[in-house]
């Protein structure tokens, strides 16, 4: 089930355990298994949940380590993983820092994935931040949003129909290389992750999708009418599917501390609250709820499905 910029607010949510950033992650994930990632993406399946999200980083330098920890799954094994366990959810990298690697081997990788899952891979990328992991592994870290751009153009081509793809870049030229099995989609939605002035105009320019990443409620209008001027600018006729982030949820009345930033209440009165997104012309929320374990977080997922996401139709 695509999401559309015509239908109503969408909702996934990016995955806990497989990213344990001290920014976001709660307490109870450092002790989580893989069992708990899998019933996490069953409840998701089963409730209605549009997708689910991995994140993408080699390797963190100590530098970084306390605040963003060395906790990060590779997506690709992840979404795999849980492709297995699930019917119909949508499996997203939000996002793939796709300049690591050179554009077939990101293609292989995704093309499977989107082949096992029967068709249910979003393709989120994004420039990256770390210039530790793109001197590692001997990526342009300097030149990575030029890198991003080309390697966007060499992925649709690699990620198309074809069995022998072709693509003739500054950076990357392939052609007479097959590659199968091919991706089930005809056509692998491309999102692309940040909110900064270039990563904007590459949404607007490249992307199927836009994947905005914290910005407040107050600026989002402004960036999306840029968004959409810089694609009208571009000639580009094709609708954009255009995200957000929201603050942290809580279905009900906690009985603990959950943080001053988080929604918390009634489900009509949180449904209320997110259809401000839907006016601001977003088609699809990324959510993510304050728990204290996996049952709890699972309960709180399904209260979302059940009582909050039938209030949010525009």
């Amino acid at each position: 089930m695509p999401i559309l910029p015509a239908g109503p607010l969408s909702y996934g949510m990016q995955l806990p355990i497989q990213s344990q950033s001290a920014m976001y992650a709660e307490s109870w994930e450092a002790g989580a298994t893989p069992a708990d990632l899998a019933e996490i993406a069953r409840t998701a399946d089963l409730a209605g949940f549009t997708y689910l999200a991995s994140c993408d980083h080699v390797a963190i330098p100590r530098r970084l380590a306390e605040a963003m920890s060395t906790v990060w799954y590779d997506p690709v094994a992840t979404l795999a993983f849980l492709a297995g366990v699930t019917e119909r959810v949508l499996l997203m990298s939000h996002v793939a820092v796709v300049g690591l690697r050179h554009p077939l081997a990101t293609a292989k990788q995704y093309a499977t994935l989107d082949h096992l899952s029967g068709g249910r891979l979003i393709l989120g990328v994004g420039a990256g931040h770390v210039r530790e992991e793109f001197d590692a592994l001997g990526a342009d870290f300097d030149g990575r949003g030029a890198v991003l751009d080309e390697t966007v153009d060499a992925l649709k081509a690699a990620l198309g129909p074809e069995e022998y793809p072709e693509f003739a870049g500054e950076r990357f030229s392939f052609g007479g290389l097959g590659q199968l099995p091919r991706p089930a989609q005809e056509r692998v939605p491309v999102w692309v992750g940040g909110s900064s002035p270039a990563a904007v105009r590459r949404a607007a320019v490249r992307g199927d999708g836009w994947l905005p990443q914290g910005d407040p409620r107050d600026k989002l209008p402004a960036q999306i009418a840029r968004l959409h001027a810089l694609r009208e600018a571009a000639g580009v006729e094709e609708p954009i599917v255009v995200g957000a982030i929201t603050e942290p949820l809580y279905v009900g009345e906690p009985d603990w501390s959950v943080g001053r930033r988080t929604l918390s209440g009634k489900p009509e009165a949180l449904a209320e609250s997110l259809r401000e997104y839907a006016a601001m012309g977003v088609h699809q929320i990324q959510v993510r709820f304050r728990s204290r374990g996996r049952t709890e977080l699972t309960d709180q997922m399904a209260a979302f499905a059940a009582d909050v996401a039938p209030h949010l139709d525009r």
